[in-house]
């Protein structure tokens, strides 16, 4: 067997892609042109699968940011953050995450995987357990993979399913690690945490949420799901990127637990990679003070998502069990999923086709992430174009 066979099913589907003339995957973004538009492709399309919840990546503030930190300490760092790649603004913006999210520190990795992939992987090694939704980020299962713990699913936002399997570990549930997220990035549906909290609180185990899809967007400070559902002082550590609702790259982890500032000198996603560049460390600090400053930015996100969902829902389509920033439709035939993706695109319409294995139900999905900076208008195009998809239908029509 070739080393190189594995790969023949991905061949197969890219090479009907490209006989079709469909280029779904790697789609070529050749000009921004603001926060909700672009030219992709060659089509000037709405982007609405971008993850651009806040619509921060044209913010005057976090621009301005960027520019003095590139003119006053250059493009990169050139070193890890245990070597050179410490430098001020690094520190600060740790600092600053801590007080957001009041806790006690905070570390910030240079990506958003690195952050889930890294705790995950250092928290829990041989002879530790990990129990995680089954339904976590690829990021998440990869971290548990290179620890070499033993590793549990428990069924997508079952807590009683969670209880089931602590109970089951005995006296090792003191000492599990839990993972689950806030929103869910494929369907954008919510995790049940204040049940997840409780289960924690009656059989144990240490608690490790990802915010990635909910910072910026949920709680009176903006703090995530575990903040709306005021179970945070449940919650050991927190971990999160700058790349949705903060309009960067990078990630981070907090905690209120002593505990993390050792963990961070095991770590070897922090360890041995270059740290973030000093113009997204400084970008993300002003975005991080717009989420404070600017809620009226996370009432506008809740109109849009909620006119989308809704609109999606009443023409019939399949989509998430609530409303969320994320909103996706199923559609169960990838040739139709694939035709429809296009068609979204020559009418002016960027989303994400996500097929399996990456969605959670085996089925493809036209996935759009809703943000502030779309217009009531754009939100009206998205609905328009999607009404004029020639697909089957099968959700319950109101």
């Amino acid at each position: 067997m070739s080393l190189f066979d594995k790969f023949k099913p991905i061949a197969d589907v890219r090479n009907e892609l490209n006989r079709l003339g469909v280029t779904p995957f790697g789609a070529i973004t050749e000009q921004i042109l603001s926060a909700t538009e672009g030219i992709v492709n060659g089509h000037r399309v709405i982007l609405a699968g971008t993850n651009n919840y806040l619509g921060l990546t044209f913010d005057p503030e976090c621009i301005a940011a960027a520019k003095k930190a590139l003119d006053e300490q250059g493009t990169g760092t050139t070193g890890s953050r245990m070597a050179n790649g410490t430098y001020a603004a690094h520190a600060a913006l740790e600092q600053e995450l801590a007080d957001f999210f009041d806790c006690r520190s905070a570390i910030v990795f240079s990506t958003g995987y690195l952050a889930t992939m890294g705790m995950g992987s250092t928290l829990a090694g041989p002879g530790d357990v990990i129990l995680l939704d089954a339904d976590c980020h690829a990021s998440i299962y990869d971290g548990c993979r290179l620890g070499g713990a033993e590793v549990i699913r428990f069924k997508h936002n079952d807590p009683s399913d969670l209880e089931k399997r602590l109970r089951r570990l005995g006296d090792r549930a003191a000492d599990t690690l839990i993972i689950a997220e806030g929103i869910y990035s494929m369907l954008g549906d919510r995790a049940p945490l204040a049940e997840i909290a409780a289960v924690k609180r009656e059989c144990g185990g240490v608690l490790l949420i990802d915010e990635a899809h909910s910072l910026g967007m949920l709680g009176k400070n903006g703090r995530g799901v575990a903040e709306e559902d005021g179970i945070e002082s449940d919650v050991d550590f927190i971990v999160g990127t700058f790349s949705k609702s903060l309009g960067a790259t990078g990630g981070y982890c907090v905690s209120r637990r002593p505990e993390l500032e050792q963990v961070r000198f095991a770590i070897r996603a922090y360890i041995f990679t270059a740290s973030p560049s000093p113009s997204v460390i400084a970008s993300t600090r002003a975005a991080l003070r717009i989420i404070s400053q600017r809620p009226e930015l996370r009432e506008k996100l809740w109109k849009n998502a909620h006119r989308l969902y809704n609109g999606l829902k009443s023409m019939g389509f399949r989509i998430g069990p609530e409303p969320s920033p994320v909103v996706a439709t199923t559609v169960d035939d990838r040739d139709q999923a694939i035709a429809a993706w296009n068609e979204l695109m020559n009418r002016g319409i960027y989303v994400n086709l996500v097929m399996p294995p990456a969605t959670p139900t085996g089925d493809c999905l036209l996935r759009c992430s809703v943000s502030a900076a779309h217009t009531s208008e754009q939100i009206e195009r998205i609905l328009e174009a999607f009404d004029s998809l020639e697909i089957n239908r099968d959700g319950q029509q109101e």
